[in-house]
């Protein structure tokens, strides 16, 4: 017979496990719980402000470390906080454990009774509610399984009741980590195989285009000697940015942040080969990015239709390391050995390109946005992570940073929601001791969520803030100016963030002239610190990024 009540007995479960650091909002649901996994388990609790912000440190430990990452909310209200955020990791495959608290199933009355089940299941979560205590143990198991297996967040509601009984049993636990299979890699068919290496022969202008799961498959190399002997150029989707960086034939990002001389290139593509991306609405922009080119998708899961489009006209189901090894084996065997547009010129162009040369002259106090991260590009060091919120402003930060890592680059926007980034950048400097984390975040994606500052100067944590404060919502702002309608209900003016951020008692400086020199400074006060910084960007509100132009200016 067992003394511990049903939440000890959770909390143990958890710490089997792996689990070493929670995210979490406490309350009358899920605060004995909490306690003893801090208490009793030794398990580093993370206290946010808001729910939304434990569920998105979640997903960014998550995202850096590849492990499930875990938050806890209460019941009801506290739970419907967190749609977005679910929302947000379901979409980005990203492996989560949320331990709601739910109300009791034998109370006569909970002013916060509400069924977690549709509203989890409706962001794409899966939901493993506890009914009974006998089956508690297993219910865990089961979170932790689907959540690894299947990559995605898992909500796990447990009734307040079955957590303060006694459990009824003696503690034997299995965790979900000796069950789930083995990772193997998904074989491509011979046959499809040479139908590809038939059409690279026939090409004369081909292009890669790496996504998620070419960077997460480890097929760099494989691909790299395709397009060696294919005269293939390389490029990523926005999701695995930097693959091929160092690449002297790596034109960045496809589609609608593709650069001029990326464009250049796609719209004279012959073949696109697409391996571990989905070749959906943005990457292809609808089709037209390579208008000539017949398309290949390599994946585990290809889809012929998705985003409303016809993706491909021959997909191979396999995993992209595979694919793309008996891909490079097949042209070697058959010699194959073409320059494609793999020139010098190229070459030379590729290495010294703007990715935005257009002459703006910014106004009186505030600075290019574009000029701004250039600068920072070449202070930050290459071995950070960054950390890139999703709007106006991710635009230029994506283009205007080259040379890292594609596993540096953390970009929280498979939801297309604002808000999120500044608690997804605390989950990943958890991960981080040495402050190395730099988040680019916009003032009013900042402001959703600023309470989170505390959270970070509470726990002591580091972490670098470049806020791009252009006094508005610069998606709108800029959006509205194309359709030459009044910008004014969406510009609020700039707060001081600085000051803000000085007021939770980290440090914060405003910016309003750029300079390498004045940035190099500034770094150096923040890695001599042991604190959190926000650099407050006085950004001009009048320089839409090239994307926004093309897209929504017509610019050609």
């Amino acid at each position: 017979m067992n003394d511990k009540k049903g939440y000890e007995v959770l909390a143990h479960a958890f710490k089997l496990e792996g689990v070493d650091t929670v995210f979490a909002l406490l309350g009358d649901a899920n605060m004995y719980w909490g306690y003893a996994l801090a208490k009793q388990q030794g398990v580093r609790v993370i206290h946010a402000r808001h729910e939304h912000g434990a569920c998105a440190m979640a997903e960014g430990y998550a995202r850096k470390t590849g492990n499930v990452g875990v938050a806890t909310v209460t019941s009801g209200p506290g739970f419907t906080q967190i749609a977005t955020a679910l929302a947000i990791a379901a979409r980005g495959y990203v492996p989560m454990v949320v331990f709601a608290g739910d109300s009791s199933t034998n109370a006569t009355f909970a002013a916060q009774a509400f069924d977690l089940g549709p509203l989890a299941a409706a962001t794409g979560a899966y939901y493993v509610p506890v009914k009974s205590i006998d089956r508690m143990l297993d219910n865990v198991r089961e979170a932790f399984y689907v959540a690894q297996y299947e990559q995605r967040p898992v909500v796990l509601g447990v009734p307040m009741n079955f957590q303060s009984q006694a459990f009824p049993w003696g503690f034997d636990y299995t965790p979900s980590t000796n069950l789930v299979p083995r990772s193997q890699r998904l074989m491509p068919d011979p046959a499809i195989v040479d139908e590809v290496v038939s059409m690279i022969i026939d090409a004369e202008r081909p292009i890669i285009l790496a996504g998620r799961g070419a960077l997460r498959s480890g097929a760099t190399a494989a691909l790299e000697a395709i397009a060696e002997q294919s005269g293939a150029l390389l490029a990523t989707s926005l999701f695995a940015k930097g693959l091929f960086d160092h690449s002297p034939y790596g034109i960045g990002i496809a589609g609608s942040f593709a650069s001029p001389l990326a464009r250049e290139e796609f719209a004279a593509c012959d073949l696109l080969i697409g391996v571990g991306a989905g070749l959906g609405f943005y990457t292809t922009e609808a089709g037209y990015l390579c208008p000539n080119a017949r398309t290949v998708q390599i994946d585990i899961n290809p889809k012929g239709l998705w985003q409303g489009l016809r993706t491909a006209d021959l997909h191979l189901k396999s995993d992209a390391m595979t694919a793309s090894e008996a891909i490079a084996n097949e042209l070697r065997k058959r010699r194959v050995s073409k320059q494609g547009a793999r020139t010098a010129e190229l070459a030379a162009k590729i290495a010294i390109e703007n990715p935005d040369p257009k002459q703006f002259l910014p106004e009186a106090g505030v600075i290019d946005p574009r000029k701004a991260i250039l600068e920072l590009d070449q202070i930050i060091p290459k071995d950070w992570d960054i950390v890139v919120g999703g709007a106006h402003f991710f635009s230029i930060v994506l283009t205007h940073m080259r040379g890292r890592a594609a596993e540096r680059y953390h970009v929280i926007n498979d939801f297309a929601a604002i808000g999120s980034a500044m608690s997804a950048a605390i989950g990943i400097a958890t991960t981080r001791t040495d402050g190395k984390v730099i988040l680019f975040e916009g003032d009013g994606s900042l402001l959703m969520h600023i309470q989170e500052l505390e959270t970070a100067k509470r726990h002591g944590l580091r972490l670098l803030i470049c806020a791009m404060n252009d006094g508005g919502y610069g998606a709108e702002l800029h959006k509205f100016r194309a359709a030459k309608m009044d910008p004014s209900e969406v510009i609020f003016g700039r707060p001081d963030l600085a000051a803000i951020a000085r007021g939770f008692g980290l440090r914060g400086s405003t910016v309003s002239t750029s300079g390498k020199d004045k940035f190099t400074e500034l770094l150096r006060g923040y890695e001599a610190a042991d604190t959190t910084e926000l650099w407050d960007l006085q950004i001009s509100d009048k320089i839409p990024s090239a994307s926004y132009r093309r897209v929504w200016f017509g610019e050609v």
